[in-house]
This record gives structure tokens, C-alpha cells and sequence, in this order.
């Protein structure tokens, strides 16, 4: 067996609408990556499910297909979406019904509730009351939830596959997928632990939860696979963008533009002085932790970790957009298509659009704001529409930088790399340079979670020595610098005011607040 592959990483990485594998090499590149298809129902508006046997059973099917292209593994790493919620039995590893999506509205009573009777902040797009709901619909009442509390297991996709992976051995999740549940005490103890109030209040039983593990680190076997490699990492996918983006230091951020858009910036060893949304509409959140092999090295029962923690915006409806150009709109016929209409005018000729397809997210978190498109004239063309859009999500991108650096003031964000499908749009990355007023450095890889996952379990097992290493291997595919001649200042006051009047369409909606 050559170094090479004995050194390399196997990375399962669930995302909201489909599921892949790959092997990450020690220099950083993938291979063997094999891909499925699997996307949510949605029975009803507002409700999205979808079924965690069929995507166990995906998952193991791609994983051993990268396992049988590239040859075995030196660990394995778990990348996920978050929030997305299962309950299963613990005897028979069978989910006692669809598992919710994190996208999936139908708690949003209980969260008002929950702020207004308890004084507790919870999302519809957390755990939180995605699990209490799971508990009285499936299983009942307080009696016959206490009555099964050790029979029951509660967990977020990382868990469902730690699970799958391991044939039931492990039920665990890391500080990074726990942090975003809203079930978990981030900040008030040394170490990150179940939050035994907001898990009373709930009625969600904490030993049905998982077992909290560092998100770098040797936490079990993967059973389920050929050679039983070890698992030696998990973390929730914008965390593992982060990482596999080399975002390893304070002020290093990256910006996902998938279906939605997620900015991170790493905020190294500087803990949050509070886990509430920020002023500005940014959260608090865990970058990644580690087990600190140099303690554990001297003593083999220690359980010392190091935390790095992040900051989080986020945009609602990024890659959404072009979909509904696509799709709805048939101003289209393909993603790739919209660059090359764009690049057709030189400007929109006055046209700006909103992106706020599903609302608002950072800073205003207005679910009641509308997509919008203003400054249109009888000489309003094709071209200048699509390329509206692509700048209106480049704004959006601005909007996300500013309330970053709003609400962490001690933070300059030199520069953003950025992934996602809209990362490989030459005129959408010269729009987000010109509106971020920073260089755009874009990810060599699409989908740089598989990378960070692979970081993550390679750090654990000796693939790379240390962050150092890993800040590196950074290689970006290309760099673009803002032009010179763009007036930010008067485009930006512009943006603002189109935001403004696309804000607050649907009053009843606009009114919530989580």
C-alpha cells in the first residue's frame, strides 16, 4: 500500500439535496467521488421530510464505491447539513417516521411559544422543536416519552451516519452540528453540553440525544465499511467550508453560495460573550474543536480540547435565483448560461434586484420581504435582467460582510473565498468583488465541505500536522480584485434603498421574529 492512499481520507458529505463521497489525497485534492441524487418532499407548502433509511442506505453505497476506485483509508470524515432532524429506535436502528429538514416550517407556533412562555430563542430551522415534535407525534405524551427514554435515540444527519457507518455502535454528534440545535449550553460552561433547561422545557429526553465528540478526533469505527477505517471527524457543512477553504485564522472568512448563501469568518480561541443573534443579524457560532492529542499524548485519559469559534450570516435564496431564471422565468436554459447573457451589457442600465425569494436573512431576518425587481424601462432587455440578478446576490453577499463586521468590531475580513455553484461565474464574482469592495479568491473545489471534512479526520490521524499545514494547502483557482472604477458608495446607497421598499410585503410574515 502506498502512502498516498494510506494517508488519505474518505469523506461522506450529506447535503440538502443530494449526498456524495470521496477520497481526499494528502495534497488536497479529491478523487473517487461518487454522487446521488436525494432531495426532500415537500407534502405540504412549508413542509420538508425526507427518508433517513433510503439515505443510509445511499450513503453506504457511494462510500463503498469511492472505497473500491481509490483503495482504503486512513479515517473516514462526516460533513453535513444541520439541523435536519431523526428519531429512531435504538434496538432496531428504524426511524419511527420521516425525518424533518432543517428547512421545514411546521414548528413555527412553538417557537413563539416557547420565547413567550419560556424567554427561550429558538428557530423553526433548529432541532430544538423539530425533536419535540417528532416525540409527541410518534411517540406521545410526557408518560410515554419518559417511558421509552432509553429506548429512543434523537439525532441531527452527522449522527444518523456517525450511526450508519458504525452499524449502530455510535451515537454521537459534534460541538459544531450541537451548537446550531438550539438544545445545546454553549457558552455558559468550559465545555459545550446539552441544555438541560431547554431540553425540560421541550420534553426532549437527554439521554436520547447523542453524545457530544470534538470535530477532530478518532470517536469510533466504521464497521459498515471495508478495512473498519476509524471515524476521526464530524462537522456541520458551513463549518467544514470554512475549514476546507483554509480559514484557519481570526479574520479569515469564506462565503458558500449554494441554494442559499452562508459567510463564516473564523474568530480563533476568542470566545463569544453571548449566543444570541447579533445586533446586525450575524450568530455566534463553533467553528470546529479538537481533541488536544499533545495533552493526550501524556496522558491517555485526558479529554482536553481546543475550541475555535466563527461568526455566521446568512442570505435566504443565493443559487435559488438562478434556478427561478431557469426554471420559472425561462430567460435560461442553464446555469452556466446566465454568465454568458450577463456579459452581454456592460451594466443593467439601472435595473437592481432583490434576491428575497423566501425572505431576508442577515441583518434584517424579514420573512416577509419579497424578490423585487426595480428601475425597469421599456429599453430593459434579457441580458440586463439576469445580470440584475447575479449582482443583486453579489449585494446580498455585501449585506452578509457588513453585518459581520458590524457585529464584531475588532474584525477586518481581508479578503473572501468563496465556493458553491455560483463560485464558477466569472460576472457574479466580479459583481461580489466590486460590492464587497474586497478580493475574491475562489475555492479550487465546488464543494469545499468534502475538503474540510478530510482536514478534520486527517488532523486526527496524522495526514497534516497542525493548522499551519492546513492554512497551506490553500490554492485558490482564481483571485479577483474589485474594479477600480466602480462607485461602491453611491451603487451601495442605491441597494439599500431597493431593500428598503422589497422589505416588509407580507406583513404577517415580516412580524415574526425568532
Amino acid at each position: 500500500m502506498s502512502s498516498l492512499t494510506s494517508s488519505s481520507i474518505l469523506v461522506v458529505d450529506v447535503g440538502t439535496s443530494g449526498l456524495r463521497a470521496a477520497v481526499v489525497r494528502p495534497d488536497a485534492t479529491v478523487t473517487a467521488l461518487h454522487y446521488r441524487e436525494f432531495a426532500p418532499s415537500s407534502p405540504f407548502a412549508g413542509l420538508v421530510e425526507f427518508d433517513a433509511t433510503e439515505m443510509a442506505r445511499l450513503v453506504l453505497e457511494v462510500a463503498h464505491a469511492s472505497l473500491a476506485e481509490a483503495g482504503a483509508v486512513a479515517a473516514v470524515g462526516i460533513t453535513t447539513q444541520r439541523a435536519s432532524t431523526i428519531l429512531w429506535d435504538r434496538s432496531t436502528g428504524i426511524p419511527l417516521g420521516p425525518a424533518l429538514g432543517w428547512q421545514d416550517l411546521r414548528t413555527v407556533g412553538e417557537c413563539i411559544m416557547a420565547k413567550a412562555e419560556h424567554g427561550l430563542s429558538l428557530a423553526p430551522n433548529q432541532t430544538a422543536t423539530k425533536a419535540a415534535w417528532l416525540l409527541k407525534t410518534y411517540v406521545g405524551d410526557e408518560q410515554a416519552i419518559a417511558a421509552r427514554a432509553h429506548d429512543l435515540c434523537i439525532g441531527t444527519v452527522d449522527s444518523w451516519i456517525a450511526w450508519t457507518l458504525s452499524q449502530g455502535a455510535l451515537h454521537v454528534t459534534d460541538h459544531s452540528n450541537a451548537a446550531v440545535t438550539g438544545l445545546a449550553d454553549v457558552l455558559s460552561h468550559e465545555t459545550i453540553r446539552w441544555h438541560e433547561r431547554a431540553c425540560s422545557v421541550l420534553g426532549v429526553p437527554i439521554s436520547m440525544l447523542p453524545t457530544l465528540v470534538p470535530s477532530s478526533g478518532i470517536i469510533g469505527t466504521a464497521s459498515a465499511l471495508p478495512g473498519s477505517p476509524p471515524i476521526a471527524a464530524i462537522a456541520g457543512d458551513q463549518q467544514a467550508s470554512l475549514i476546507g477553504q483554509s480559514c484557519v485564522r481570526r479574520n479569515m472568512a469564506k462565503c458558500t453560495f449554494g441554494t442559499g448563501g452562508m459567510m463564516n469568518v473564523c474568530l480563533g480561541d476568542n470566545k463569544p460573550t453571548s449566543s444570541e443573534r447579533g445586533q446586525h443579524g450575524t450568530f455566534p457560532i463553533v467553528a470546529w474543536t479538537q481533541t488536544d492529542t499533545s495533552i493526550q499524548a501524556q496522558n491517555q485519559s485526558s479529554t482536553s480540547q481546543r475550541t475555535s469559534w466563527g461568526a455566521e450570516a446568512i442570505m435566504l435564496s443565493a443559487g435559488t435565483n438562478i434556478e427561478w431564471l431557469r426554471d420559472d422565468m425561462g430567460l435560461i436554459s442553464s446555469a452556466e448560461e446566465s454568465d454568458a447573457i450577463a456579459r452581454s451589457c456592460d451594466s443593467t442600465d439601472g435595473v437592481m434586484y432583490v434576491p428575497a425569494l423566501l425572505g431576508l436573512g442577515t441583518p434584517r431576518w424579514d420573512y416577509g420581504a419579497r424578490g423585487a425587481l426595480f428601475g425597469l424601462t421599456r429599453g430593459t432587455t434579457r441580458a440586463h435582467i439576469v445580470r440584475s440578478v447575479l449582482e443583486g446576490v453579489a449585494h446580498r453577499g455585501a449585506d452578509l460582510l457588513e453585518a459581520i463586521e458590524s457585529d464584531y468590531p475588532d474584525v477586518e475580513v481581508p479578503e473572501i473565498r468563496v465556493d458553491g455553484g455560483m463560485s464558477r461565474n466569472p460576472t457574479f464574482i466580479q459583481a461580489l468583488a466590486n460590492a464587497t469592495g474586497r478580493p475574491i479568491s475562489v475555492s479550487p473545489v465546488t464543494e469545499a465541505t468534502t475538503v474540510g471534512a478530510a482536514y478534520l479526520a486527517g488532523l486526527a490521524v496524522g495526514t497534516w500536522s497542525n493548522l499551519a499545514e492546513i492554512e497551506s494547502l490553500w490554492s485558490p483557482q482564481t483571485t479577483v480584485d474589485p474594479l477600480p472604477n466602480y462607485d461602491r458608495t453611491a451603487v451601495r446607497a442605491q441597494w439599500e434603498r431597493a431593500v428598503t421598499r422589497a422589505a416588509g410585503w407580507i406583513t404577517e410574515l415580516s412580524s415574526l421574529d425568532f
